[in-house]
């Protein structure tokens, strides 16, 4: 019998989950079909329960389920210290929570060559990607500065970061000095988004040829941030890889099998670049 998977969330219409995960069930002929449902947030534990009383493999949520999936589920302490649940593991009777963002943001880097431990990141933004990507790489060695519109909320966060790493927190104000202090830059706000495809919080002059720009926006493909970095000669990763990896961390955690990630990424860039 056919194993089905799926993305909750509200909106959901812009997922490439089933893309992805798709391309990988039928690169590895397993019988399964992953889709999309929108699921509201008030609707949200009557979904996971349903899921899974129908035999469903697993889930991925995305926005604005994440923070409520935690009191829904058993988080493991990845999750609980982000505060945000990305993918649910059906274990016997138990709902496990995961969150995979951080580990796809850091995969994300260390396929591109990138050396994490001792780095100085800098993460734009404050908001629940930036939190994963934080723990994360907070606790792969780096040295964490979180620079946000409201400082105080990056202040916030870097000090639960620390829990596990080194982290500040400061505004945007003093931005050129924080990009040319940093390894590696990375923007986690929605910053250069389509439609607003012509903003960007750094520009060109700001970089040097020896960092690493890393955007997790990739709607488009191409954003402003990462065309400046090309002129600047810097390192460049865009979002699809980290949207990839994370996917692919999902699907070790439901499956047990590594997917076919040159598979899973083709797809998702084939549709993007029809679009």
């Amino acid at each position: 019998m056919k194993t089905l998977y799926a993305v909750f969330g509200d909106p959901v219409e812009h997922s490439l989950s089933p893309v992805m995960h798709n391309a990988a069930f039928a690169a590895l002929g397993m019988d399964c079909e992953y889709h999309k449902f929108r699921v509201t947030k008030d609707d949200l534990k009557d979904a996971i329960l349903g899921a899974k009383a129908m035999g469903f493999g697993g889930l991925n949520l995305t926005i604005p389920l994440k923070e409520k999936a935690l009191r829904l589920v058993e988080p493991d302490p990845l999750a609980e210290a982000v505060g945000a649940v990305n993918t649910i593991e059906f274990r016997g009777n138990g709902l496990v929570g995961h969150n995979t963002d951080g580990i796809g943001a850091v995969n994300a880097l260390k396929s591109a060559g990138i050396v994490i431990p001792h780095s100085i990141v800098l993460i734009l933004g404050a908001g629940g990607a930036a939190r994963a990507v934080a723990y994360q790489l907070a606790s792969n060695g780096a040295r964490i500065t979180i620079a946000n519109r409201t400082p105080e909320r990056a202040a916030k966060l870097a000090a639960n970061v620390s829990s596990v790493g080194r982290a500040v927190g400061t505004g945007l104000e003093n931005l050129h000095r924080l990009v040319e202090q940093s390894h590696i830059i990375i923007n986690t706000t929605s910053v250069g988004m389509h439609p607003d495809t012509d903003q960007t919080l750094v520009t060109g002059d700001m970089l040097q040829t020896a960092q690493v720009i890393f955007d997790l926006v990739y709607s488009p493909l191409q954003t402003r941030l990462l065309k400046e970095a090309n002129k600047a000669g810097a390192i460049t990763v865009d979002g699809i890889k980290m949207l990839v990896l994370q996917g692919v961390e999902s699907f070790r955690i439901w499956t047990g099998i590594d997917p076919p990630v040159d598979i899973m990424e083709r797809a998702v860039r084939d549709v993007l670049g029809k679009q």
